[in-house]
């Protein structure tokens, strides 16, 4: 096996300055960053194609580029069925959520909570955000750079601190045009370091049906399994209905990629942003497919992992690169430029996000003497602010990640009631702010119970399916290289004859089904609590004025505070709407 050479290193050096490059291009161009709304949303003036771009490189984090693969490996190719679930999960999004947050001219997803329901639940919602994307930032720096480090020998500390400095400095400059930018660079290098593992495997097995016919008598590919039971880790039915539910929570409200979509300059580019992007996901999930078949079929007589080269199955593919590519000085530092290309474009858009919910929700409304021109240098202190904390929840991460997973496991099923918790708002007019937060608080407690509990008790391999790996074929030694598998096992560890009945029956429920439970909860317990209180006047007004909104043609400009005037009393609706509504709209 081979390690990191000079020309490496260049290829990785390179992305970064080309990155920061586009920063301080951003920074200066047009006259800066003039307003908040200039530094947050790129002043409403963006093309869809690379907003487009910008979502697809956010979405393929180096989770994607070192995880898929390796699920692919493991657990054969019914992941391809995500493809149905990418496009379900954008027609939701661009027909149901993106018409209401466009139309409104918000900043913050978090700002419609306010004006449908009441500003508790509006801080209630960033309040959770905030929490869940630190957390996920930090992992996500730190995890690939560690399973990186140790197959490939790349320096570990360089990498993160370079990674989070550079990110910090192109978001604190040219805010979100220079991150949406970036992110069409990234995505780029992403693609080119898929590229040449595929071509290379190809080159190297002698031609893709060799591919194919290993990973077939593998049984890797396995498409359909239509087995309707829940408990199964992944099976038609929980990937097109869970995922759906999982992904729409990302896509439809989630601040980070929300706030890319809505800073097109007209609903039309909007949508076609999600469209575009929608082709930019098949694109990568079949380069990830290809990928992990590959890995199957250069090491099915002897698998690595079992052989003890590599101690998770994140290291797979920085293992392959490194076996297949040493011969090529500068293509491993390309493949690794993509892994931290995911890492940058994800945490870029976290950050920009965390400085628009931050100046939007907890700044503007209690400081409303604020200029634009000092509500736009707070936003850039801001991103200077929150890309610190990334970086310190990167080292936080390298002494405490277990907890620190853990931790984000439990967050991470946040964004099923805050998808339910929207949805009541936009799909139920007589929904009231008591039954919006009594069920939000249900659908958390469920989700936490269900949650933790497959944390404590996590499923057994005849609900997880693992297929058949072979070592067979290895005359090799033991590695001894240091785990970076998710080690929840250590925080929490129960042996196998104390588990409860609940353990291999609710909490072995598939994950993709947790933010589903949390979603259907919040709204059923939210129409049921909004209809025993009885509908306030208030969410009268504002569901009016959500069915109605088309008809209006309210500008996108229009101040927020036109619904909060209008629902400080119930009659003047009849001023607002040009006839009375019919009563079966409440």
């Amino acid at each position: 096996m081979g390690r990191f050479t000079v020309w490496d290193y260049v290829v990785f050096a390179a992305m970064l300055v080309i990155s920061a490059v586009i920063g301080v291009y951003y920074a200066f161009v047009g006259g800066g960053q003039k307003t908040s709304k200039d530094f947050l949303m790129g002043g409403r003036s963006m093309s869809a194609l690379p907003v487009a771009l910008s979502l697809t490189a956010s979405f393929m984090s180096a989770v994607t580029v070192l995880g898929t693969p390796a699920e692919i490996y493991r657990y054969g190719a019914i992941f391809c069925i995500f493809a149905i679930t990418y496009g379900l999960v954008v027609l939701c999004s661009a027909e149901i959520f993106l018409p209401v947050f466009y139309k409104l001219g918000i900043t913050s997803t978090y700002e419609y909570l306010e004006l449908r329901f009441n500003k508790y639940l509006r801080l209630c919602g960033t309040v959770l955000f905030i929490i869940q994307t630190t957390l996920y930032t930090g992992i996500v720096i730190y995890a690939p750079a560690l399973a990186l480090n140790q197959v490939t020998g790349f320096d570990l500390w360089g990498a993160v601190v370079a990674t989070g400095v550079v990110c910090t400095f192109y978001c604190t400059l040219g805010g979100l045009k220079a991150v949406v930018w970036t992110d069409v660079f990234q995505v780029g290098i992403m693609v080119a370091g898929f590229s040449s593992v595929i071509i290379r495997a190809v080159v190297v097995q002698e031609g893709i049906g060799r591919i194919v016919n290993d990973s077939y008598y593998g049984g890797r590919l396995n498409f359909w399994d239509f087995n309707p039971n829940p408990l199964q880790r992944h099976t038609f039915w929980t990937i097109v209905i869970g995922g759906t539910f999982t992904w729409t929570g990302i896509y439809g409200i989630n601040q980070s990629q929300v706030q890319r979509y809505i800073a097109c300059k007209s609903r039309f580019h909007a949508k076609l942003s999600l469209y575009i992007n929608l082709v930019g996901l098949w694109a990568i999930l079949a380069c990830a497919v290809l990928c992990g078949l590959a890995l199957y079929s250069i090491y099915k007589d002897c698998d690595p992992w079992m052989a003890k080269q590599v101690s998770a199955l994140d290291q797979l593919m920085p293992y392959l690169v490194l076996d297949i590519l040493h011969d090529f000085p500068g293509v491993p530092g390309l493949f690794v430029a993509s892994a931290y290309s995911g890492t940058l474009s994800t945490v870029s858009s976290s950050i920009n996000a965390l400085a628009a919910v931050t100046v939007e929700d907890l700044i503007r409304p209690y400081f409303r003497s604020l200029s634009e021109k000092k509500l736009s240098w707070i936003s850039m202190g801001m991103s200077l602010f929150y890309g610190g904390v990334c970086i310190a929840m990167a080292a936080l991460a390298s002494l405490l990640g277990a907890l620190l997973q853990a931790a984000l496991s439990i967050f991470g099923m946040v964004g099923g009631p805050l998808l339910g918790l929207f949805a009541l708002g936009i799909l139920c007019s007589f929904a009231n702010g008591i039954g919006a937060f009594v069920g939000l608080v249900s659908g958390f407690v469920i989700s936490l119970w269900v949650g933790i509990g497959s944390q404590i008790y996590p499923p057994l391999p005849e609900r997880t399916k693992p297929l058949y790996l072979s070592t067979a074929g290895c005359n090799i030694s033991s590695g001894n290289l240091t785990a970076t598998e998710n080690p929840l096992t250590t925080v929490f560890n129960t042996p196998t004859a104390e588990r409860p009945a609940l353990a291999d029956n609710w909490y072995s429920l598939s994950y993709l089904y947790f933010s589903t439970l949390g979603t259907l909860i919040t709204v059923v317990v939210g129409i049921i609590i909004s209809l025993l209180t009885g509908t306030s006047s208030r969410a009268v007004i504002e569901g009016v004025l959500h069915l109605f909104q088309a008809e209006l043609s309210l500008p996108q400009e229009a101040p927020v505070t036109l619904l909060q005037t209008l629902c400080k009393d119930y009659h003047t609706r009849s001023h607002f709407l040009p006839s009375a509504p019919s009563t079966s709209y409440f």
